[in-house]
This record gives C-alpha cells, sequence and structure tokens, in this order.
C-alpha cells in the first residue's frame, strides 16, 4: 500500500543526511550540475542532496511502522508545476465564487435581539 505525502521534517532531514553521506563518499550525483554552480556552494554535499531532494529523482523511499505490523510506502508526492496565467486565472476564478456565495454581514442593533436574557435570570 502506498501513500503519496509530504514528507515530516524528520524525513526530510533523514533523506538529506542519508544521501549527503553518500555524494562526501564520493557517490555519483544523480543530476547534472555545472561546475560554476558546484564551486558557487563549495562542493557541499549537503547542498547537493537538497538540489537533488527538490528534483524529486532520489531513489530514497521511507517505511513507516505502524501499530498493526502493516507497513507503508511514502513516495513523494508530484506537484503539478503551473504557469503564471494558469494560476492568475484559477485566482480570479475562486475570487468570483467567493463574491458570488459570499454573505452581506450587518451590523446587529438592538431592536432586532430578542428579549429572553431577563427569563433565564429570573428561573436560576
Amino acid at each position: 500500500m502506498t501513500n503519496i505525502q509530504e514528507f515530516t521534517k524528520y524525513e526530510r532531514a533523514r533523506i538529506l543526511g542519508a544521501r549527503a553521506l553518500q555524494i562526501a563518499m564520493n557517490a555519483p550525483l544523480l543530476i547534472k550540475i555545472s561546475p560554476e554552480d558546484l564551486e558557487k556552494i563549495n562542493y557541499d554535499a549537503l547542498k547537493i542532496a537538497e538540489t537533488e531532494f527538490n528534483s524529486n529523482i532520489l531513489p530514497i523511499s521511507i517505511k513507516k511502522p505502524f501499530p498493526i505490523k502493516k507497513q507503508e510506502k511514502l513516495k513523494r508526492a508530484k506537484e503539478k508545476k503551473l504557469s503564471d496565467k494558469e494560476i492568475e486565472k484559477k485566482e480570479i476564478k475562486e475570487e468570483e465564487e467567493i463574491v458570488k456565495e459570499g454573505e452581506i454581514m450587518k451590523l446587529a442593533n438592538p431592536e432586532d435581539e430578542e428579549e429572553g436574557g431577563e427569563d433565564t435570570a429570573e428561573e436560576e
């Protein structure tokens, strides 16, 4: 059974640490990084691991044991990348829905309120 979820901060730290250790021990890089970019990050294994993690190509998965002796493998959710125009259209559509469904809130007038508060004090 596989669930696609975001990793917790602890899982993310574990994955990045494991991959950074592999890179520090001369494991091959999974993405092509130009020599200029490597010099900018000072060949930092953790930064390289983070770049690989953010590009969704790490073949590392997390197994979570559950109390019922059932295990699940988690895989990172693939985010659908939207262009700026698509994002703007989506936001405009959501704003229109909010305007259509929105309630008009009015201030309460003392005359509109029911006078039931005095009866409850007498009952006690």
